[in-house]
C-alpha cells in the first residue's frame, strides 16, 4: 500500500537525475544492497511513498513514509569486470535516505 507524506509535498528527484547511493553502514534489515553503495545511478521515476522497512524490521510503525524510487544502473559501473552487453542495465528501488544528488558533470567519467 502506498502512503501519501504529508511533510514531503515536494520530491528531491525526478526522473533522469544523477544520484549516488550512499554507504551508512548500518547494521540490521536494509534494503540497499552493497554493490550499489557509493555508485552513481540514474532515477527512472517515483514509485511512491511506503514506511521505511529499517524501522518496519524493528517493529517501529510510526515513522514518516519515505519516497522510493526506481534507480538503474550500468552493469558495467557496478562490476568492472563485466564482459557482457557494455549496455546491460540493473534497476533497483532505493529508498530517498540512501539518495544523494549529483551534478551532471559527475555523473559520467
Amino acid at each position: 500500500m502506498t502512503l501519501k507524506n504529508a511533510n514531503q509535498t515536494q520530491l528531491r528527484f525526478k526522473a533522469r537525475d544523477p544520484v549516488l547511493v550512499l554507504d551508512m553502514d548500518k547494521a540490521g534489515h536494509v534494503r540497499t544492497p552493497f554493490y550499489v553503495r557509493r555508485k552513481i545511478g540514474e532515477v527512472i521515476d517515483f514509485r511512491g511513498y511506503f514506511l521505511n522497512p529499517e524501522e518496519l524490521s524493528i517493529g517501529n510503525t510510526a515513522g514518516p513514509a519515505v519516497a522510493l524510487y526506481r534507480v538503474r544502473f550500468m552493469m558495467k559501473d557496478l562490476w568492472p569486470n563485466y564482459n557482457l552487453d557494455r549496455t546491460d542495465v540493473l534497476c533497483i528501488e532505493v529508498y530517498d535516505h540512501w539518495l544523494a544528488p549529483i551534478a551532471n558533470d559527475e555523473a559520467r567519467p
